[in-house]
């Protein structure tokens, strides 16, 4: 018997009869971080990171879950479980498993590059290791974020110039926080949707050091916008809340970004191609540098990635869940079928798939 494996509801450790990530109801689940495709609601009991918990309690409206700081072992019928940065947004987390001297990593979403914002990234040796694959193709391949800033930045100084808000758009748990951290807030003021305002509250309290903004409300007024950089879900492009701020300029910071037609086809006049998931190369090095003499690839290109460890000689297999990475981020509150066909992702992701095998 393996240590974890996959079933209907999600990653399953027998020893423990514990589930990472479920993604149905189950007595006791281990949770990596606060996005809804891998917290969600329905669980027993539930344990995370400690700096994760004021989030899932917030989103899941709950009022107790079991912690463990990153690194302290729990131990749940000899098994013994821990949590170690993944750098994806503030307490994500990795999730470790030893059983014997069997060691299994679970990485849910994570990133390598640090970003001012979430604990780093941190490097768990281990035998078997489960990657995520959200931007797993080599047409991804990230920027360093002080040039996607700097991009941003001298974008917010220019609409100025021309008399326009600068509206950009960023999901609401991650990534709106790190737009936050990163940009120059000496240019003027930020305004922020109130589905971020209340992430930001959040995080705040539990002693996360974020800007001062402005929340929008019923009684805001044009001239309070004059200047601003605006902070919003995807789900507020093209609703009538962002009229408000007309005449403006729609950024849109996403991974996707990077996609062939993908700007165009969400109205945007810029994309910023900033993503909290691992591209191409950060893929290869975090399998490489695990040790892991099997590889289980999930969401986003599973089976492409899988395809290639095998040719270098590295043991994979692409496993069937319900993550979808930055997906489900950037649609949380909207309906699916609709953004993927605003965003472009159907026929832009085809044609980026037939690059990476021509």
């Amino acid at each position: 018997m393996s240590l974890l494996e996959f079933n209907e509801r999600g990653i399953y450790c027998p020893k423990a009869d514990v589930y990472l990530d479920p993604w149905k109801p189950v007595d006791r689940a281990l949770i990596s971080h606060g996005h809804s495709d891998h917290a969600s609601w329905g669980h027993k009991r539930y344990l995370c990171s400690s700096s994760a918990a004021p989030v899932i309690k917030h989103r899941l409206r709950m009022d107790t879950i079991e912690t463990a700081d990153y690194g302290n072992p729990v131990y749940i019928n000899g098994v013994q479980f821990s949590f170690h940065p993944a750098g994806h947004i503030p307490g994500s987390a990795q999730i470790r498993a030893e059983y014997k001297g069997e060691v299994w990593v679970f990485t849910g979403d994570y990133k390598l590059e640090p970003d001012g914002l979430s604990e780093p990234f941190e490097l768990v040796k281990c035998n078997s290791f489960i990657t995520e694959s959200t931007f797993g193709l080599p047409v991804y391949s990230w920027k360093p974020q002080q040039e996607i800033f700097n991009e941003m930045n001298a974008w917010w100084r220019k609409n100025q110039t021309e008399g326009k808000v600068s509206v950009i758009a960023g999901y609401t748990l991650g990534k709106s926080q790190r737009l936050l951290k990163n940009i120059d807030t000496s240019i003027g003021k930020i305004i922020v949707h109130g589905a971020v305002d209340s992430i930001n509250e959040v995080m705040r309290q539990q002693g996360i050091d974020l800007p001062e903004t402005h929340r929008v409300t019923k009684e805001s007024k044009k001239q309070d916008f004059e200047g601003a950089l605006v902070i919003c879900p995807p789900s507020a492009v093209g609703s009538p809340w962002i009229r408000r701020f007309l005449p403006y300029s729609l950024g849109i910071a996403s991974g996707w970004m990077t996609l062939r037609g993908a700007r165009r086809r969400r109205g945007a006049d810029r994309g910023f191609p900033l993503s909290d998931h691992v591209d191409w190369k950060s893929l290869n090095i975090a399998v490489k540098e695990t040790g892991a003499e099997k590889v289980f690839v999930t969401h986003g290109y599973a089976e492409i990635f899988s395809q290639w460890l095998n040719e270098k000689g590295i043991e994979a297999y692409p496993v069937k869940t319900e993550y979808e990475g930055e997906l489900s981020e950037i649609i949380e509150g909207t309906d699916k079928t609709s953004m993927e066909e605003n965003i472009g992702i159907s026929s832009d992701v085809d044609a980026n798939v037939q690059t990476s095998e021509s």
